[in-house]
């Protein structure tokens, strides 16, 4: 099975040939998942998470990310506490229940951060966080190279196979210090995910004001994007689900890339809102 999706859903409009934002359940009438960032910045009520459930049809599926306690981000500038990571994980296990209950949690993002290198401190706290989140689907993103050197990335993966753990194939632009090769393996039976950020090499390496918002300006090419079709159908020969969520939101070109991907590998989604009805 292949799905695609895009990080948000209100920042599509050409989903559906428009200029306003979109409601869950537009979105939900045109793909069937979605990458959400809100638990990144703060764990949502288990009433906020139930309401996005109601706004979808039944078999649409969320990714959410973990909270930024989780992946440790804020451990370089303030520490953590033990209490404080088991808090995290116990509120956001609590989050979650409306939609493990009706099997539309999709995956758990953890997109650590680029100070987050490969270390035997590091992969201990892997092991923990599977722990911590007992059979529930966990996807890792890696945001630095340290984990993909040659002669020591088999053996990540083969750690992330026996964690269970589904390995993020990350598409960034590749020609720089601080970003990640592209790297299409599996690790986990169940699920491989795909993000794609774009390839905008100066606006992901230019810090400043407006930086965040730069770095994922970015169109796919159609050349591009059958480079991408090959993978996904690699990847399809390894896993149950191959899931690809375009990130390069900026400019409006994630919708667009991910509506030409899906015309690219013929494939069709079932069980969608009623918008679906509307627009085919």
């Amino acid at each position: 099975m292949i799905t695609i999706g895009l990080t948000t859903w209100t920042e599509h409009p050409s989903l559906l040939g428009g200029t306003d934002k979109l409601t869950l359940t537009e979105y939900s009438g045109v793909l069937p998942v979605v990458e959400v960032d809100t638990p990144f910045y703060g764990i949502p009520k288990v009433t906020t998470v139930a309401k996005w459930q109601k706004e979808v049809p039944d078999k649409f599926q969320f990714i959410l990310k973990a909270n930024q306690v989780m992946t440790l981000h804020n451990v370089q500038d303030e520490g953590l506490s033990m209490d404080a990571l088991k808090t995290a994980y116990r509120e956001y296990r609590a989050m979650l229940k409306p939609l493990t209950q009706h099997n539309q949690l999709k995956a758990i993002l953890f997109q650590f951060p680029p100070f987050f290198e490969r270390s035997n401190k590091n992969f201990h706290y892997l092991q923990r966080m599977v722990d911590w989140l007992p059979g529930l689907p966990i996807a890792v993103e890696f945001r630095n190279q340290s984990w993909y050197e040659p002669g020591v990335k088999d053996s990540v993966f083969d750690f992330l196979k026996d964690l269970g753990v589904a390995h993020v194939v990350v598409d960034e632009p590749h020609a720089l210090n601080d970003g990640v090769s592209f790297e299409p393996v599996v690790t986990s039976p169940q699920l491989a995910l795909m993000r794609l950020h774009g390839r905008n090499q100066q606006g992901w390496s230019t810090k400043g004001p407006g930086w965040r918002g730069q770095r994922t300006l970015y169109r796919y090419s159609d050349a591009e994007l059958t480079e991408f079709k090959a993978t996904v159908e690699q990847l399809q020969q390894q896993a149950k689900e191959v899931c690809v969520i375009f990130n390069n939101n900026s400019g409006g070109d994630a919708a667009d890339n991910a509506l030409t991907l899906k015309d690219m590998l013929g494939i069709s989604f079932g069980d969608l809102g009623p918008q679906q009805l509307d627009l085919f």
